[in-house]
Order: C-alpha cells, then sequence, then structure tokens
C-alpha cells in the first residue's frame, strides 16, 4: 500500500515542523483528513495550542481547542510520522543576507528523527537549490539515511496569507515538487487532502523554490513603483490615490498602492533571490533598486511629519504624536520585521517620542522585541498629529469625530497622516486640518 494510501487510512502520519503563522494552519487543516503530529520548539507555544489558545488568531481558538493535532515540543515523536512538512522561517540578516539557520536546525532535528520510507517536503522560502543542497545533506548526515532510497524529498511553497481569511491553504491553488516522478504524486496527492483549489506539479524542486521567490519579488517591486509614484506626485501637489483610481479604469492597469514593506516574505524574498544571483555573477538592478525605495519609505514618511509640524508652527521636540496600528500588515497580531517601527525610529531621533496603539497586534512580542508599551486608544488624546499607519478593519469604522477627539483642541492645525488612505481626504480638507497621505 502507498504512503498516500496508508495516510489517507491512518495508518501513517503527517509532521509539521515549525506551528507558526504558516505551519499551524497547516497542521489544523491536516488534522481534519489525517493524524497529525505538531512538532515547535517553543515550549511556551506549545502550551498555549495544547490550552485552545490560538496566539496567532489565524484559525481562532475554537478551532484549536477542537483540532485533533498532537502539538509537541518533543522531537522525539517525529519517528511516529512517514510525512513530514517543514514550515520554518526563512529571514535575512541585518545585512540582508539569507538566514538559513532555522531551516538548517529543522533538519538537524528532523533528520536525527528521520525513518525509512519516509518523504519530506519543505515550504519555507528559499532561493532555488537549498533543499538538494543544503537541506538533504543534513538530513543524510544525521539520520544515516540515504536520499533517493531511503526517503524522499521535495518542496511545496508556502501561499498563506496572514490575517486574510479568504485566500488560505484550501483556497490557493498549491505548488508541488518532488525529487522524482514517485515522490511527485505522493507529495500531490496527500496534499489534495486538504487543497480544494487543487495542486500545480512543477517540473523540479528548482523551479519550485524559484517560482516562490518570484511570486513576493514580483509585488516588491510593483510596490515599489506605487512608492515611488506617491515621492514624485508629493512634489508636485497631486494626490496619488486619485491618480491610481483614474489610472484604475483602464482593463490591464494592474492595482498595486503605496504602502509599508514588512513581514516575513515581501520584504525578505527578493533578497534571497539577489543573493543567489549574485552567486552566479549577477548584480541585480530592478530587484535591488525596488528594495531600496521600500526599505527608505519609514524614514521618508517619517521626514514629512516633522516637515509638516513645522508648517504648523509646532515645536517638533514637543509634539505629541501617536502611531495608530504596529503591526506588519491589516488584521494581523504579527509585529515581526514590521517597517512601522521605522517611522518609531526616526521621529525618535527629530527628540519626539510617540505613543503606539494597536487593539490587534501582539502586546507581548512588541515589548519584547521593540521596548515599546502599547497605549489603549481610549488614552489618545491631546495629540498634535495622529498617524493611522496600519489599515485595521478596526480603524475603518472610525468615524471623522473619533478622529477628532484624538486631537489638541487648543492647536488651529490637526496633522492626520493617513498612510494607507483609509479615509476620505474631503472630510479633512477644512482649514482645521493637515491631511497627509503616500
Amino acid at each position: 500500500m502507498s504512503l498516500y494510501e496508508e495516510i489517507k487510512k491512518g495508518n501513517e502520519k503527517i509532521s509539521l515542523i515549525g506551528l507558526g503563522y504558516v505551519g499551524m494552519p497547516i497542521a489544523v487543516a491536516f488534522a481534519r483528513k489525517a493524524k497529525v503530529v505538531g512538532f515547535d520548539l517553543n515550549k511556551e507555544k506549545i502550551d498555549l495550542y495544547r490550552a485552545g489558545i490560538d496566539p496567532t488568531k489565524e484559525v481562532g481558538n475554537e478551532v484549536i481547542k477542537n483540532t485533533t493535532v498532537e502539538f509537541t515540543d518533543s522531537a522525539s515523536r517525529l519517528r511516529e510520522a512517514k510525512f513530514h512538512i517543514v514550515a520554518v522561517p526563512t529571514p535575512v540578516d541585518d545585512n540582508h543576507m539569507p538566514d538559513l539557520s532555522p531551516l538548517r536546525g529543522a533538519s538537524l532535528i528532523l533528520g536525527k528523527n528521520l525513518t525509512e520510507g519516509s518523504v519530506v517536503v519543505y515550504e519555507s522560502t528559499v532561493y532555488p537549490g537549498v533543499t538538494e543542497e543544503i537541506c538533504v545533506p543534513i538530513l543524510e548526515e544525521e539520520s544515516g539515511l540515504k536520499c533517493g532510497i531511503d526517503f524522499k524529498v521535495g518542496y511545496s511553497p508556502e501561499r498563506i496569507n496572514p490575517g486574510d481569511k479568504v485566500h488560505c491553504l484550501e483556497t490557493i491553488v498549491k505548488i508541488v515538487a518532488g525529487m522524482d516522478e514517485e515522490s511527485l504524486e505522493t507529495i500531490a496527492k496527500v496534499y489534495e487532502l486538504v487543497v480544494e483549489a487543487g495542486v500545480y506539479r512543477a517540473e523540479s524542486i528548482r523551479v519550485a523554490e524559484a517560482a516562490k521567490v518570484i511570486e513576493n519579488s514580483q509585488r516588491d517591486i510593483n510596490i515599489a513603483f506605487m512608492n515611488e509614484l506617491s515621492i514624485i506626485f508629493g512634489k508636485l501637489g497631486i494626490d496619488t490615490k486619485a491618480v491610481l483610481e483614474a489610472a484604475g479604469t483602464k482593463w490591464n492597469f494592474l492595482k498595486f498602492y503605496p504602502g509599508l514593506v514588512g513581514g516575513h516574505c515581501i520584504g525578505v524574498d527578493p533578497y534571497y533571490l539577489t543573493y543567489k544571483a549574485e552567486e552566479v555573477g549577477y548584480r541585480s538592478r530592478i530587484i535591488l533598486a525596488g528594495r531600496r525605495i521600500n526599505d527608505d519609505m519609514g524614514k521618508y514618511i517619517a521626514e514629512n511629519i516633522v516637515k509638516i509640524l513645522i508648517k504648523a508652527d509646532i515645536s517638533v521636540k514637543k509634539a505629541k504624536i501617536a502611531i495608530l496600528g504596529f503591526t506588519f500588515k491589516e488584521n494581523c497580531p504579527d509585529t515581526r520585521n514590521t517597517k512601522v517601527i521605522d517611522i518609531y525610529d526616526e521621529l525618535k531621533e527629530y527628540g519626539i517620542n510617540p505613543l503606539v496603539s494597536d487593539p490587534v497586534a501582539d502586546v507581548r512580542e512588541a515589548r519584547q522585541l521593540y521596548n515599546i508599551d502599547f497605549k489603549d486608544i481610549g488614552d489618545i488624546a491631546d495629540m498634535d498629529a495622529v498617524v493611522i499607519a496600519v489599515a485595521h478593519d478596526y480603524f475603518k469604522d472610525f468615524g471623522k469625530s473619533i478622529i477628532d477627539s484624538f486631537f489638541n483642541k487648543d492647536n488651529e492645525k490637526k496633522i492626520f497622516i493617513d498612510i494607507k488612505g483609509l479615509f476620505n481626504r474631503r472630510d479633512f480638507a477644512g482649514d482645521d486640518y493637515f491631511y497627509w497621505r503616500l
């Protein structure tokens, strides 16, 4: 009987290595169809899952309470599974170089617990060649098994969009790749158990790795173009959003918008591709140019806030500023790799100590990573400037009266920085407001 059939019948288990924003939803989805062991080194996280708490808010506490996933921080339990999915982060270091230490570490742990007849699938975003050239040798060395004979490997890039309840594992076409035809079919069939949108069989692992890394690179470049346009139109005194709405009436105009580009994918993946390009002798021009633009947007926004403070005759050093929203994207509690910190840090360079409030963000995480304590929205008052930095649905419900309540009533001008253009600028076009957006 094939491994796929054994999994389907409940005779073999699937393991998930890495239970973050990507791995945990995958584990939960597979648990509806098969037996699943969910492994993570973070005991605190495992304890939360076992208690029925979803710190990622990706599937919710009720789902976690009722899932059959066997959550564990004991690596030896990986031996119970024959189909392994590795979904650990692949960040970059301070020099924008790929940091493969989480992937190497996961491969080492899995290798020590790998059994004969297993299939290992990597979901982490990497540059072409990582799975076969870096991960496989670690698995072989630690397990004493031979790839292609004792176990097989494949690659299926994650496409989960954190905070998005529409585009999720089940509804996005899944790219799958295997080291040979047999592994490809096994991997494809296993994923077809949960991916309702179907799978796409890539012709090789390297093709699948390359496909993933260019998906976010393409988005990064397009957003960089929008950010550059916003800088140009800002100097021309033209509203960027109005321009994009006009241009968007053409059928083939791509609908991207300016904004902060943070997180673990769009702001990171391009560096994996350019690293590999340089390794083979090519220096990227377009990709790195886009990265430079996007990496500088927090500084650009902060500089504009300061310019408006000066225009409003408000002392920069004494300015009271509130930043609403701190996560790397809307409706997601994750603050790691947020670019809002760039606005915060740049304002501090001017002697300003902004208040930060985010009803969606992971409060403990923000304190640990950035030493920032959030204020409650209800405590935001008497401000000289208010910055809506993240497009949370929570903020979209604010009426003008709520926005008004945040400001110092004695100021002649209220400075409202609506980075993503959540609000109608005409509502703030009166003599009492300075309204600015990208």
